[in-house]
């Protein structure tokens, strides 16, 4: 069988690998490899169920509805899409911005939020796909690790901040701002209900001890049995009139049962800002986590691909009863530790889940709030890059600032809080980009050597300046090279003639060529030239073409291992060479611009 497999994927029509990706790594499928990704499969259907019912509490949807966006959306994300270890499913970030969507619309847990929020996930799914099939996989580039650590950092405040009513066993209404429900649990500390807190802060301990302890058993497996027992102990030793220890309530046994996503006019227009913002964080959450595990697994990527495969996965899962899902981290990282060989790992997942979930259903009918509130208390803190955030302040000051924008944002309006941090560090990066670094330098003294470096304390010819320009001259930058040269001229006026060390111009657009071709001009009134040593041949074609060539002119052009100044020395002004005695330039040394041997 793999053998006709192989022979068939040799004779393939390219077509048919876009249509079917999956074909690509189906030949390689053998019972080894089977065997393998059965194995990492069990491991990730035993991770995905405590956290898909987390999940799903964040999302403001019923428990179940967590497992289910880790059925169907994680078997079509692993045949569509590129990475052979990326596992679809449910995850932090994706839950916590689909109730903070949605919760504005209708009550978190009703039919008409349910609705809502299947149609939010079609959306997704239709953007993605969009996406993808466009080859716009780039676009994840322009999102910045900065911005996904603050909003992670957010949405983990945000998780913690939801769950203090469950935690505490205080009355707070479900969906009250972050900051407003820091307000309320301060005035009402002394109703805190110490059964409840004592179910919580038992789960929340015993998840961190196993997990330090026994890092090999699953700790959120753990730290729900431990809490789940305590309260079952006081609920029947106090009552639950007493303790007020509410459970989540049995699970439904069986497949995710088909929906219908509500394609009213009102309910698509009120997702559409929506689902942009959770199409972007869902793709840079699933393409950021597979080119993380490639490097380790030494596959290549394809971003547009993985763009068509959670595409596929959101699209087709709002009609299984799948809310958003992306890529999991935590999930990939294990079925990859865990010694999956191809996508078949998440399908083999997918499938055992549905087998535990018919077996341990009727069990979540124990399952405290309050242990749930631990099990997310100690998720969110886990979702808080410490290290990163701590390191920040040492290494760049405009991304620490990118970070507490994102943070802050994300906890006062999570669906304007990443936005707010793509925009702030975009124009960060617009103005560094827009601010080429200029730097005078000269040839080194070594004569063999034809580098060019800082001053260092050297003193420069009186007629020629010499520069290294390090960044693209593209119309962001031309405002302030302008300046610049106007500076150099109205304070250096005797050197007219400048020369570009330019290997560090990567790119020029029309308005920097233009302004090149000014630069140039403007030498020549002042009686000097402007010359590039360097200058890239894709540079040098894009002038040429516009003819702004004319006006530099190719004879002021010197390629790499020439010497500028054994050319542009015959043009200098004769009498103040005569009476120069920096002669920076070797060629200084021993005769005039006009061929006159030097007496001294």
């Amino acid at each position: 069988m793999s053998n006709t497999l192989a022979k068939f994927a040799q004779v393939c029509p390219l077509w048919v690998y876009k249509l079917f990706p999956f074909l690509r790594w189906w030949p390689s499928v053998d019972a080894d490899t089977a065997r393998n990704d059965a194995m990492a499969g069990l491991t990730g259907a035993l991770i995905v169920l405590p956290q898909g019912v987390a999940f799903a509490t964040i999302a403001g949807l019923p428990p179940e509805y967590g497992l289910y966006a880790a059925m169907v959306p994680a078997i079509i994300g692993a045949l569509w899409g590129s990475s052979w270890h990326l596992v679809s499913g449910p995850t932090t970030a994706i839950s916590i911005a689909v109730f903070a969507s949605v919760s504005p619309f209708a009550t978190p847990g009703s039919p008409e939020f349910i609705s809502m929020v299947l149609t939010l996930t079609f959306m997704t799914g239709v953007f993605q796909l969009i996406l993808g099939l466009a080859r716009m996989g780039v676009l994840v580039n322009f999102i910045s690790h900065t911005v996904v650590i603050g909003f992670t950092a957010g949405a983990a405040m945000l998780i913690a901040g939801s769950q203090i009513k469950n935690f505490f066993g205080l009355d707070i209404p479900r969906g009250t701002p972050f900051f407003e429900t820091l307000s309320l649990f301060a005035q009402h500390v002394g109703d805190i209900d110490p059964y409840v807190t004592a179910v919580a802060a038992t789960t929340l301990v015993s998840g961190i001890l196993v997990k330090r302890f026994v890092p090999k058993f699953p700790y959120m497996i753990a730290a729900m049995l431990v809490g789940s027992f305590l309260a079952l102990f006081l609920n029947n030793h106090f009552g639950v009139d007493v303790t007020h220890i509410k459970t989540v309530g049995a699970l439904p046994a069986g497949l995710p049962p088909l929906s219908a996503p509500d394609f009213s006019f009102g309910a698509l227009h009120q997702m559409l800002f929506p689902a942009l913002i959770i199409t972007m964080l869902a793709l840079t959450e699933a393409v950021s986590i597979s080119r993380a595990i490639a490097t380790k697994s030494g596959q290549h990527i394809d971003g547009n691909q993985e763009f068509v495969g959670q595409g596929l996965s959101n699209l087709i899962g709002s009609f299984f009863s799948s809310y958003a899902s992306s890529g999991s981290f935590n999930r990939s990282g294990v079925n990859y530790a865990a010694g999956a060989r191809t996508p078949l790992a998440a399908v083999f997942a997918s499938l055992f889940l549905v087998v535990i979930l018919l077996m341990v259903a009727p069990l979540a009918a124990y399952l405290p709030n309050a242990a749930m509130a631990g099990i997310l208390f100690l998720v969110a803190w886990g979702l808080i890059d410490f290290h990163h955030i701590s390191l920040l302040p040492k290494i760049n000051k405009q991304e620490t600032i990118v970070l507490w924008v994102t943070l802050i944002g994300t906890l006062i309006d999570l669906e304007k809080g990443i936005f707010f941090g793509i925009a702030l560090s975009l124009i960060f990066y617009l103005y560094r980009t827009s601010r080429p670094m200029m730097e005078a330098v000269l040839p080194d003294p070594d004569p063999t050597n034809y580098h060019y470096g800082s001053l260092e304390g050297r003193p420069e010819c009186p007629q020629v300046k010499m520069l290294r320009l390090n960044g693209s001259i593209f119309f962001g930058a031309v405002a302030h090279l302008q300046q610049q040269l106007q500076q150099l001229e109205e304070n250096e006026p005797e050197r007219k003639h400048l020369v570009i060390m330019a290997s560090g111009i990567n790119f020029v657009d029309l308005a920097g060529a233009e302004f090149l071709a000014e630069a140039a001009r403007q030498r020549r009134k002042l009686g000097g030239s402007l010359y590039f040593y360097r200058m890239k041949d894709s540079i040098k074609e894009t002038l040429k073409r516009g003819h702004f060539m004319d006006d530099i002119g190719e004879d002021n052009l010197f390629p790499a291992k020439t010497r500028p100044m054994s050319v542009i020395y015959a043009k200098l002004d004769n009498d103040i060479c005569r009476n120069c005695t920096v002669r920076a330039f070797p060629v200084c040394q021993t005769h005039l611009p006009n061929g006159e041997a030097r007496t001294s």
